[in-house]
């Protein structure tokens, strides 16, 4: 079960789209008087499933075709919107995420389409924030006008490097130039409403380069940034150019120390840490993504898209997680046929929801509150799972963790340590939630 979370959560936390692991909400978070929020509300993640290029790096569900039907896409996507809304319990709609793929590529008419039918549905207050990916390239910039006047008032550019030569080996398909011109228009059209994604660990970087990169982010962002260390995936262009000693990538010493002086250097400049990756000020927090880590549901549309929430009409109160299924041109025969291109559907129990709070939550600088967790298991406590735990108190001790009124979180320096530690509390969770017989 520990091996299932991590691979669903290392999936969805990587560069790109926020996908997030199975859960199941139980009879006892039901009765809770705070359980309506979780059932009547939800997020809205829609899939542009198209780029023009693929980066070096990427494993994402995305697909370069010859040409694109936009608006055969743009009236299946309204549709599966349409059914999945209808399918659900909520009655509200509190963020809607465009990506992909390169959401940018779309038309806004299409976004504009998509959003009217998520108001036709359900209630979508004007204050709700709507994110839309961009690629910072000239086409890109060149829309963004148009995307924030259908309704999009939050831009997330995925810069990834401010360096031409580190663009160019990732697969890239702009330069530092094009990158700081969105910027400065994406900031015109939505102040305090623009994130910047930059990535670290890139090949041939060293610390002193990265230094002086987080000196010139800060000169150009707004108020939020997205820090990524890259990763190598199998069956990317970039694992098959490390392997064969094409390129070579910075030790795990020196990306620790990249993290480390990014998370320092952005403090410094009144950016406040809110999660692992992410850092705002001015309250720009995302939305959004933040209701993922509190454990909310969220509605997947498009190819790939995944869903956590709980479905009407079948007399359960089971969260069941949606895959749709990949590849765009099946899925749009199954949406036609269907009105939903549903691949996979599957319901987690009471042990899968914890561990995906759990997992979730302690990505949070503030961590798991007590009363947060009470929601979702009342019977026992993070005290009574987690406090008599030697293991735990360990590192409680070192000052890796910290478990007190507030509740349980880890300190700066654990934040940075979070994939060991994390191991050690689903083990913890496993062992209190059901405890073994004994012999």
């Amino acid at each position: 079960m520990i091996k299932y979370i991590f691979r669903e959560v290392s999936r969805g936390l990587s560069l790109g789209l926020r996908r997030f692991s199975d859960v199941k909400v139980t009879e006892n978070v039901a009765d809770s008087p705070a359980f309506p929020h979780l059932t009547e509300q939800a997020s809205l993640y829609v899939h542009w499933p198209y780029c023009l290029r693929r980066c070096t790096y990427c494993n994402f569900n995305k697909y370069i075709p010859k040409e694109v039907n936009e608006d055969i896409m743009a009236k299946c996507l309204q549709r599966e919107t349409e059914t999945l809304l209808q399918l659900s319990q909520i009655s509200c709609i509190t963020s809607v995420f465009f990506g992909g793929g390169t959401p940018s590529l779309a038309h806004p008419s299409t976004i504009a389409k998509i959003l009217e039918t998520v108001s036709k549905q359900v209630y979508l207050s004007d204050e709700a924030e709507v994110t839309l990916e961009v690629n910072p390239t000239p086409v890109g910039m060149s829309k963004l006008k148009d995307f924030h006047f259908v309704g999009v008032n939050r831009f997330s550019i995925g810069v990834q490097s401010l360096q031409d030569e580190h663009l160019k080996s990732l697969g890239r398909d702009h330069s530092y130039l094009e990158a700081l011109q969105t910027l400065e228009e994406a900031r015109r059209l939505c102040p305090g409403g623009v994130s910047v994604d930059i990535m670290f660990g890139r090949p041939e970087q060293t610390i002193e380069s990265w230094s002086n990169e987080l000196s010139e982010i800060l000169r150009v962002c707004d108020d939020h940034v997205s820090l990524y260390q890259l990763t190598l995936e199998r069956g990317t262009q970039l694992f098959k150019q490390v392997h064969c000693g094409q390129v070579t990538m910075p030790t795990e010493e020196m990306t620790a120390e990249m993290y480390r002086c990014a998370r320092k250097t952005l403090q410094q400049h009144g950016f406040q840490q809110y999660e692992v990756s992410n850092f705002a000020k001015n309250n720009s927090e995302s939305r959004h993504n933040l209701s993922y880590w509190k454990g909310k549901q969220y509605i997947g549309v498009g190819p790939g898209a995944h869903g956590r929430f709980v479905p009407i009409g079948e007399g359960g109160t089971a969260r069941e997680a949606r895959t749709q299924t990949l590849e765009p041109d099946v899925w749009i025969c199954e949406v036609q046929q269907r009105g939903h291109g549903t691949r996979r559907r599957i319901q987690l129990g009471h042990l899968e929801l914890l561990e995906e709070v759990l997992v979730m939550g302690m990505r949070m600088t503030k961590g798991i509150n007590h009363k947060h967790w009470e929601l979702f298991n009342p019977e026992l406590g993070l005290h009574e799972i987690f406090g008599a735990s030697p293991v735990v108190q360990e590192l409680l001790q070192s000052g890796q963790l910290i478990l007190d009124d507030r509740g349980l979180r880890c300190s700066w320096d654990g934040l940075a340590l979070l994939d060991s530690i994390l191991p050690v509390l689903l083990l913890e969770l496993d062992k209190q939630s059901f405890p073994k017989a004994a012999s």
